[in-house]
């Protein structure tokens, strides 16, 4: 069976880096994004030049309609979803806590909580067997912030992605009957865009060298984990996350 795949927050970094490694697969792949219709669409030129077929799916997580829209429209292009990467997720600048807007934590917690939440809920309203679903695999990107906390650098992010934890270890016991895996990945310093978007395009230049392992990672290693975990080779693991993160 072939694996129809929604990648949210697909255009870029971690995402972009999953969907491009499904294309080689020869999957079929949602490239979601929020608002750069232009690396969207190279994303999806990448993947089928790799082997796979994608479309570009525009919408955002923290949107309830949005979330459904990309739902149906990837299923209207290439049939049920087997396969969720729930990868998209915003930082802000750093920050003490004490320091943070309201109109910050809202909008941290709108995308990388509430919307998470919303593109799993809607996975799980379609993919189980006993909805009428094909079952197949999730992945919740989290992040070593959850575990680190990120004192004095974003805290709210760090939070962000402990939700994310405990969403993974909870909703796997949900589906498991129903033919679904749920699974999370927590990236450690990774070589993305995501840290010139929160004020520190430097930082994984910076920081890599103080992993254990001497050197940031890249979206390709991380990559290949979530791939793992969305195959037939992950079959009996749920409800686990794998730490990615050269060591830290």
């Amino acid at each position: 069976m072939t694996t129809t795949v929604l990648v949210t927050g697909g255009s870029r970094g971690i995402g972009r880096a999953v969907a491009i490694l499904a294309g080689k697969r020869g999957w079929r792949v949602g490239v979601n994004y929020a608002g750069n219709a232009e690396a969207a669409a190279e994303t999806v030129a990448a993947v089928e030049a790799a082997g796979g077929k994608a479309i570009a799916i525009p919408g955002d997580v923290s949107q309830e309609a949005d979330v459904i829209a990309m739902f149906d429209a990837i299923e209207a292009a290439f049939g049920p979803v087997t396969a969720v990467v729930n990868n998209a997720g915003i930082v802000a600048p750093k920050s003490a806590l004490a320091d943070m807007t309201l109109e910050r934590l809202r909008r941290i917690f709108d995308v990388n909580v509430l919307g998470a939440y919303l593109v799993v809920r809607e996975a799980a309203r379609r993919m189980p067997t006993d909805r009428g679903g094909k079952g197949g695999a999730i992945v919740n990107v989290s992040s070593m912030a959850a575990k680190l906390g990120a004192p004095g650098q974003y805290v709210d992010y760090a939070g962000s992605k402990g939700a994310i934890d405990s969403l993974t270890v909870g909703l796997a016991r949900e589906l498991a009957a129903a033919g679904v895996r749920v699974n999370g990945i927590r990236p450690g310093i990774i070589e993305t865009e995501i840290h010139a978007s929160g004020g520190e395009p430097d930082r994984a230049a910076l920081l890599g060298p103080s992993a254990p392992m001497g050197r940031a990672g890249t979206p390709e290693e991380v990559a290949e984990g979530i791939l793992w975990l969305l195959s037939d080779a992950a079959s009996y693991a749920t409800g686990t996350t794998i730490d990615i993160s050269g060591g830290r």
